[in-house]
């Protein structure tokens, strides 16, 4: 092609191109300032000149970068100017760049350069549609590359179509649908084939319902590309439909049935997926129609790829195809609930392909998981994690009537199998599944614990680990009812499974008894007191009888925290363990100073703490000076930046040191207090990426998605904010007036705080906190009307914008409490009592229309989650109808102000009433039945 840039810029952009590729630090950073330069003086010329390059240039990898750089500059902001560059440009410009653009897509002969080229045209071609520049070259080339006799160039343009669907979307829908289909069906290449199925997927994806309805004869092709795909390429192929199913699950409900003679032959390791195709015969089975199994299928189906290359290569190669086509089976289950429970076997095919996998376990690493350090398992990267989490993610699901019978038509037989693998698979699978069966699982769990309690005493220790996961698992998820109904079965197992003689075993025993005990009433938990205490300071300081081995440090750690909760859940009756334990906790306190024991040792302050409060402060009295000495010392040694831990527990344990002693932890204020305070003051610390930038992954970072934007967020500063406020709560309500030298600065800090969107716990917790702070400042005569103001000004701001119904519960809740503080709505200026008036009256309408709207859709498939927005919008509804009603009073605006009251909890009544009062169902299995 003829230059469009003078030669000198030509070779100015090679040398500058070429230096910002080298691995030089200097050099490159240079090039960089250089073409920082060039865009900011000419930047049209520079990126006709980049253009120019992405077709001439000799190599490759200089033709690639620069359509990647390219991309980049066209749509980032230029220096000092607000617009992208793309913007700046001429008309005449941007022809030719998208002229340059299609000669690269048509003519660029390295398959990997033309893949970065139709990237950078898709981001051309979406960016200018956005500013309504339609691009019809590129559609007409696209088509006409699409019939081309080279594959290359029919997967380029089946790829333009996939990432820029706009070309296609207003073409008639019989020409898309052809142009499609003949790609989906191309015989000779299954990149084509692949390019083309991303292009249907993208098409119908961004079709609007009367498209979709047009264009549903097109997932017969799609789903036939599966039929007779060669075995390594399905991965791709099925992780290319299974966003479509998380989506528009409905688009598969007429294919269901062929789909289940298809995909538990790949989820099975003993599947059949049918004989594999070739370049020369892309249909060895001679059928050309939708059908699955493919007729004649063999034994040897699938594994042709697989003959000439290592025989691990190929099991990881089936391993790939099971998770692919487990993902999509497990994705529709989950989009759409109600559809796949009526067709029979999907959901016994998912539950069998989960439970084989779990049961992959390599054989030979036994040795090396009962030496690791659980939180530093090398084995843990040859776990099946994906096949339990699948199983689980079902069971939530379906719920118990669709998984609890297939997986318990194998289970049973599985605790009882030779193979210590499947013993171990079963109990993990009763764990995995418990959470989503629950309310069936209830009804058998009789015969569960019959069934699991045995496997305490199996000779593999790692069958005796997963029955501690199991039963671990079925206190959280069944919660009261098992430790109720079978606490003596129960701690009969796990008792004496503390005594094990392998550490990975008795420390996941010590952990299941915290789940244990988080149901558990007192009286029931207290005639096993004495053997749980005794068995856990033996494994915490071994004695002579152990030959005085040390106890690994993680099982330390773990017998520290169930002592912990046992001590919670005791209450007073654990003062007759105090002698014993307390000084070994000081002792860590004390003198496990080095690095590899911090996490011992702020686990042993949580201990003494939570200890502290059981048995009251008479006990604990004589051990506070030295405890809170230690906590000082501790608060006080110079910060160690890898100890992300000290601060929160810190902040935790001096919170339970002030429950236990009461009014006699005042003197200690002005030590806990300035840290608190700083900790409640911490502004989020966000970090905002473009689109187009890829968003970094640090630890202890959270990443959401915000106005089409990714945002970084630093989750460990906002849960240290959130537990400061949880603490000020603490000090408030437990000193009452005692705390009055800090309520001003707190209130300055709540207030606003309740507006801080980046974290529910710490709106919540100062919306419990205001009506504690005015307390205060009662009791101490140091409340203002200043402070009253504030706070209630704060409040009706609040609820006028407040969109979340749960926190719209605690927002009228804290008006309420705060107004019994201050003896009755007399106290409030009028502009306050109309202006919760009006912002309760906006509440009232969009929580109505939010409703009517509910109303008209069809919700069998969200019918947990709206059971769980209807509650949470009755919760709101209640506490709003008790603050209108607190509002009725002397001094509130007569009868007048009485009767816009009486009219609001006409309102009230009338909106919940609109509701679709799906309670109802929670009589029928987990959403097996529709209202």
């Amino acid at each position: 092609m003829e230059s469009v840039v003078p030669a000198q810029v030509t070779a100015e952009l090679t040398q500058i191109l070429s230096n910002l590729v080298l691995g030089d630090n200097e050099i490159r950073s240079n090039a960089e300032k250089v073409v920082n330069e060039r865009l900011a003086q000419t930047p049209e010329l520079y990126l006709l000149a980049l253009s120019q390059f992405a077709t001439s240039a000799d190599t490759d990898v200089m033709r690639s970068f620069s359509l990647v750089l390219l991309r980049r500059l066209l749509f980032r902001s230029g220096l000092n100017q607000r617009l992208p560059l793309y913007d700046h440009l001429s008309s005449q410009a941007l022809a030719t760049i998208e002229r340059l653009l299609l000669h690269a897509l048509l003519h660029e002969p390295s398959i990997v350069v033309r893949r970065k080229a139709v990237d950078t045209v898709n981001d051309l071609a979406n960016n200018s549609m956005d500013r309504g520049r339609p691009w019809h070259a590129l559609q007409a080339q696209a088509f006409s590359m699409a019939q081309n006799q080279d594959p290359g160039l029919r997967e380029a343009a089946y790829r333009v179509f996939a990432g820029s669907p706009n070309l296609i979307m207003d073409l008639q829908t019989e020409s898309v649908l052809g142009i499609l289909q003949k790609g989906l069906q191309d015989p000779q290449s299954v990149e084509v084939r692949l390019a083309c199925l991303r292009a249907s997927v993208a098409y119908l994806s961004a079709a609007d319902t009367q498209q979709q309805a047009q264009s549903i004869s097109l997932m017969f092709p799609m789903l036939n590309t599966l039929t007779f795909l060669p075995h390594n390429h399905l991965p791709s192929f099925l992780s290319t439909l299974t966003p479509l199913a998380s989506t528009y699950p409905a688009l598969f409900a007429p294919h269901l049935q062929n789909l289940l003679k298809f995909l538990p032959g790949l989820i099975l390791p003993s599947g059949d997926p049918g004989p594999t195709p070739t370049v020369a015969r892309p249909n060895p089975s001679g059928g050309t129609s939708f059908v699955f199994p493919p007729p004649g299928a063999t034994e040897e189906t699938g594994k042709d790829d697989e003959k000439d290359g290592d025989g691990d290569d190929g099991n990881e190669e089936e391993q790939e195809v099971r998770k692919a086509a487990l993902e999509f089976m497990v994705s529709l289950s989950e989009a759409r609930p109600s559809m796949v429970r009526r067709v029979d076997g999907w959901a016994g095919a998912v539950v069998r392909g989960c439970l084989e996998g779990m049961s992959e376990i390599p054989e030979d690493e036994t040795e090396i998981w009962l030496e690791a350090d659980p939180a530093d398992d090398p084995t843990d990267d040859n776990y099946p994690h994906v096949y339990e989490q699948s199983i689980d993610r079902l069971a939530c699901a379906l719920g118990g009537k669709s998984v609890l019978m297939p997986a318990f038509h194998h289970i049973p037989g599985m605790l009882l199998a030779h193979d210590w693998r499947a013993r171990h698979a079963g109990l993990m699978a009763i764990a995995a599944i418990a959470e989503g069966t629950n309310k069936v699982m209830t009804n058998e769990l009789g015969e569960i614990v019959s069934m699991v309690t045995p496997l305490f005493q199996d000779p593999h220790p790692r069958v005796r680990y997963a029955a501690c996961q199991c039963i671990g698992q079925l206190c959280t998820d069944l919660e009261e009812v098992i430790q109720e109904q079978y606490h003596q079965q129960l701690f009969s197992a796990l008792i004496p499974t503390l005594e094990a003689p392998e550490p990975r075993v008795h420390a996941h025993a010590a952990a299941a008894l915290i789940n244990f005990c988080e149901g558990v009433d007192r009286e029931t938990l207290i005639p096993y007191l004495d053997p749980i205490v005794e068995r856990l300071l033996k494994l915490l300081n071994p004695g002579a009888s152990d030959g005085g081995k040390q106890p690994k440090r993680y099982v330390q750690e773990q017998v520290v925290t169930t002592l912990a909760m046992v001590a919670d859940a005791s209450e007073v009756t654990f003062a007759k363990h105090y002698s014993s334990i307390m000084p070994l906790l000081l002792n860590v306190l004390q003198n496990a100073n080095s690095s590899e024991y911090k996490k011992l040792r702020v686990k042993a302050m949580e201990c003494a703490g939570l200890i502290a409060i059981a048995v009251g402060r008479d006990i604990f009295r004589p051990d506070s000076v030295q405890f809170i000495e230690l906590l000082m010392r501790i608060q006080n040694s110079p910060p160690d930046p890898t100890d992300t831990m000290l601060g929160h527990y810190l902040i935790a344990t001096w919170a339970k040191v002030c429950q236990a002693m009461g009014p006699e932890f005042e003197p200690y204020l002005p030590v806990v207090m300035p840290p608190l305070l700083q900790a409640a003051s911490a502004k989020a610390d966000v970090s905002v990426y473009d689109e187009d930038e890829e968003a970094e992954e640090k630890d202890g970072w959270e990443m959401v998605s915000m106005d089409g934007r990714q945002v970084g967020i630093k989750t460990s500063a906002i849960e240290e904010k959130c537990q400061a406020f949880e603490t000020l709560l603490i000090y408030s309500s437990t000193l009452g007036a005692r705390f009055a030298p800090y309520l001003q600065q707190s209130l300055e800090l709540v207030l606003p705080s309740l507006l801080f969107y980046f974290h529910d716990g710490v709106r919540e917790a100062c919306a419990m906190l205001i009506p504690n702070l005015l307390v205060c400042g009662k009791q101490s005569n140091t409340l203002t009307n200043q402070m009253v103001l504030a706070s209630f000004n704060q409040l009706v701001s609040c609820i006028a914008r407040e969109p979340d119904a749960s926190f719209l519960a605690s927002l009228y809740k804290c008006f309420t409490d705060s107004l019994r503080v201050i003896e009755g709505p007399s106290s409030l200026p009028p502009d306050i009592h109309t202006g919760v008036i009006n912002a309760t009256k906006q509440q009232l309408a969009a929580m109505a229309e939010k409703r009517r709207v509910r109303a008209q859709r069809d919700v069998a498939d969200e019918k947990e989650d709206l059971i769980l927005m209807e509650e949470m919008e009755d919760y709101a509804l209640e506490d709003m109808a008790k603050m209108v009603q607190g509002l009725v009073g002397p001094g509130t605006g007569g009868t007048e102000g009485n009767a816009a009251v009486n009219e609001l909890l006409v309102a009230i009544g009338s909106v919940r009433e609109l509701g679709l009062h799906l309670e109802q169902w929670e009589s029928g299995d987990d959403g097996d039945t529709a209202g």
